[in-house]
């Protein structure tokens, strides 16, 4: 009863979702007319000098971030009173999580984003849009939001029914099509797009094509301290010494190496030089190559015998401690490596305090160290860099006339001034209203989508591989493993890994992939069972077994995590390779061909491995050619098991061999399949009790979750082919299958146990959850938020 109840409710939320979603639908049509009131009104505010009410995106402290300690500054500084405002502003943060999810915001903070998790966003521009905010404004760095290139944040601005200001903290010279794509989307909703440089004015207007109207100049705002450099000595226990400064994430791209190169000829002159290195590594760097740059530097510190001069400081420095050290500067450098790098805080925080600044010529340290607020040596140069620090050290007055200079400028360019600046334009955007996007919607709602879970991948999962059956939601040990599932589970985890970042997902791939290097014979074939006591129970396995292989080794190889993973998967495919022209099941040579189509996209050179492609390809099309006929636009006299993906496979292929026949049968076979199975606006999967045969009766029972996935793909692939989106209302459609939209109503995702029942039969839901339904609806799920990322990069 309690199961029924549950699934009653899921439903319940699908109908009201589904209604809510119409009633945007019918609010959009009619948005214009709303803005247009909501100018006028806020209009006729403004004049009144009215407060405004903000929010903000970003990350935000205690997360120790650059761009979360800039989000807090301008926070503080756009809601304090402005010039002739008694009260303060109005305000809120919605904040990025990164990995860890751990952090205890302040009170500011009313809502959090997991970065990789896509229906976070779309909750996030909900709560936004019904908060009474009257402009948002978004801080902007591709590596803070989920995605390829930060993707996921465009769903959210699509969405948003307020003004919108834009500060852009990265821009790149040359970037990629997709980091192009989705700056370019961001700078289309944005009433006004505020950068920190004037070379970043350039590339906007000549590389990405914002009209420079919409495009606003507001220097990187320093903090209002200032602290003497003598008692800031005396505190650190400098008061003897020459300090040079270098601060913030450390990573290789900063060229700290190069300052310490320059020390030797420096302390020759100068022996109480300390080099002052503030700040962590990089959480990212962390991540992947842990302490190594550190590590090589206070190596090379040591054979330059330059230890009792440096000193590395391994803390991320509150504001107020910064400013102390910063204080008891004689010099900060900056040594960059190489000239992108649009904007900089730590420079502008040491302008800020009135340092004398010594830095590589980078964009926006070329641009802030004009007119003498700085000295300039070229990049990498160790040997310039000794001469210019011994200059500035042995001279104190041309020390401090770049001190001079440097604070001067630092006192235009505190936050208590850049937030009025930011006041101004946010009054503007408010007085314009927000901006068309133009995107049409899908039917595709993440908000209904279960959490993606590995619980019962993780439950079915052990050191050999994945259990290929299960006993209702426990693993059924008798039955060992299957080369099936360990490669659609390789699949799934690659695809996880790739789409949110899952770090599991990372950790269980050697797993599976070590399954299927086990199982590979010596002639390329693969055995395909294994008792649970690690015998094998067979001598060669299936070709359905050996198609799904290649389909996730191919994946693998266009898709690796990391180097180790890449060179097993490439040894096990292309021992396997001799024999994918051998292949007689079509469905085996399908999943082949899609495994060849993502390895190709990765080595488009190989001609060798193209024309087997496509030999493989004039297959299927020999067999289409053979069976259809007017009424009946197929493969074989019936329809089977596993429908979607031969439609799938020449969907894939047509992309690599842009033959005019081969998408042509692709379309033709997919439209039928589609008005076999979709024709009631829900998906009705060609059940395996009896299948379909050609002037048969079509069987309804016995349908399987494999069938639905292949759909979800076919769908997918369909739409990138085409990028006609009403493919993406069929993929949801058929996704929506796992969920109860299908011929008994009845969900086959299990809520609690977080598996997949194996299928439905005449008595109802098959309630043993399996590897092979569970991993079809986890890759149908992947392909569900792959494919929203997609639509809104077009």
């Amino acid at each position: 009863m309690l199961c029924r109840l549950d699934i009653a409710l899921k439903l319940c939320s699908f109908v009201f979702k589904q209604l809510d979603w119409q009633f945007n639908d019918f609010s959009r049509k009619f948005k214009g007319k709303r803005i247009s009131l909501k100018r006028q009104i806020i209009s006729a505010q403004s004049l009144n000098n009215e407060l405004m009410k903000i929010a903000f995106i970003g990350t935000y402290p205690p997360r120790e971030c650059g761009i979360g300690t800039f989000t807090n500054d301008l926070v503080n500084s756009m809601i304090l009173p402005p010039s002739g405002q008694e009260e303060p502003n109005e305000g809120f943060v919605v904040a990025l999580n990164d990995f860890t999810d751990k952090y205890d915001y302040p009170e500011e903070v009313k809502l959090t984003i997991r970065q990789e998790h896509q229906e976070d966003y779309i909750q996030a521009v909900k709560f936004i849009n019904h908060s009474g905010a009257e402009v948002c404004v978004l801080e902007h760095e591709f590596g803070i939001f989920g995605g390829q290139n930060g993707v996921y944040i465009l769903p959210l601005l699509h969405r948003l029914e307020v003004p919108l200001i834009v500060t852009l903290h990265t821009i790149l010279k040359t970037p990629s099509y997709n980091e192009k794509a989705v700056l370019q989307q961001i700078c289309k909703m944005a009433n006004k797009i505020v950068v920190m440089s004037h070379k970043a004015i350039e590339f906007l207007v000549d590389i990405y094509d914002v009209p420079k109207e919409r495009i606003a100049f507001i220097d990187h705002g320093v903090p209002d301290l200032q602290f003497s450099s003598g008692k800031s000595k005396k505190e650190f226990k400098l008061e003897h010494k020459k300090v040079l400064t270098t601060f913030g994430f450390i990573g290789r791209n900063k060229g700290i190496e190069t300052v310490i190169k320059a020390l030797p000829k420096v302390i020759e002159k100068h022996p109480n030089v300390v080099y002052m290195i503030l700040g962590k590594t990089h959480p990212n760097v962390l991540r992947h190559s842990g302490e190594e740059y550190r590590i090589f530097l206070m190596r090379l510190v040591k054979n330059l015998q330059v230890e009792k001069n440096v000193v590395f400081l391994n803390e991320y420095l509150n504001v107020k401690d910064l400013f102390k050290y910063l204080s008891a500067t004689d010099v900060y450098i900056t040594p960059y490596l190489n000239e992108s790098q649009i904007t900089s805080g730590t420079l502008a925080y040491a302008i800020g305090v009135g340092s004398a600044v010594v830095s590589t010529p980078y964009w926006h340290a070329a641009e802030l160290l004009a007119d003498g607020r700085g000295r300039l040596f070229k990049f990498g140069d160790s040997e310039e860099l000794s001469s210019v620090l011994t200059e500035l050290l042995d001279n104190p007055t041309e020390l401090n006339k770049l001190k001079t200079k440097a604070g001067e400028y630092g006192k235009r360019i505190t936050w208590p001034k850049t937030g009025e600046k930011y006041i101004a334009i946010a009054n503007e955007a408010i007085e314009q209203g927000t901006k068309e996007s133009g995107k049409k919607d899908t039917i595709l709602d993440l908000l209904i989508l279960p959490p993606f879970s590995l619980d019962h991948i993780n439950r079915l999962t052990d050191d050999t591989g994945i259990i290929q059956h299960a006993k209702f939601g426990i693993p059924n040990l008798k039955e060992g493993y299957c080369l099936d599932d360990n490669a659609r589970a390789l699949l799934m985890v690659l695809m996880a890994y790739k789409q949110i970042k899952d770090a599991r997902s990372l950790e269980l791939s050697p797993v599976y992939l070590s399954y299927i290097h086990y199982m590979q014979n010596k002639d390329g074939t693969f055995r395909n069972f294994l008792s649970f006591s690690r015998n094998y129970l067979d001598e060669v396995g299936s070709e359905d077994s050996f198609g799904r292989t290649i389909w996730a080794l191919g994946y693998l190889l266009g898709n690796a995590p990391n180097d180790a993973y890449y060179q097993t998967g490439r040894l096990v495919f292309f021992n396997a390779a001799p024999h994918f022209e051998k292949l007689k099941s079509i469905r085996s040579i399908a999943n082949s061909m899609i495994g060849i189509c993502y390895y190709l996209k990765a080595n488009p050179g190989d001609d060798a491995m193209t024309e087997r492609l496509r030999n493989m390809a004039h297959k299927l099309i020999n067999q289409f050619e053979e069976n259809q006929s007017p009424d009946w636009q197929w493969f074989e006299s019936l329809l089977a098991y596993d429908n979607g993906m031969l439609p799938l496979s020449l969907l894939h292929s047509a992309e690599i061999l842009n033959e005019d026949k081969v998408l042509e049968v692709a379309l033709k076979s997919m439209q039928f399949l589609t008005e076999h199975t979709l024709n009631e606006n829900y998906l009705s999967i060609i059940g395996n009790e009896k299948w379909y045969k050609k002037n048969g009766e079509r069987s309804v029972f016995a349908q399987q979750p494999v069938d639905a996935m292949a759909m979800v793909l076919m769908y997918h692939q369909a739409f990138l082919v085409t990028k006609d989106k009403e493919y993406l209302n069929k993929l949801y459609t058929s996704f929506l299958w796992f969920l109860g939209e299908n011929d008994l109503r009845l969900s086959l995702y299990d809520f609690e146990t977080k598996g997949c029942c194996d299928g439905f039969e005449s008595y109802g839901v098959n309630r043993n959850q399996g590897a092979e339904s569970s991993l079809a609806y986890l890759i149908s799920h992947l392909t569900v938020l792959q494919a929203y990322e997609e639509f809104h990069k077009i």
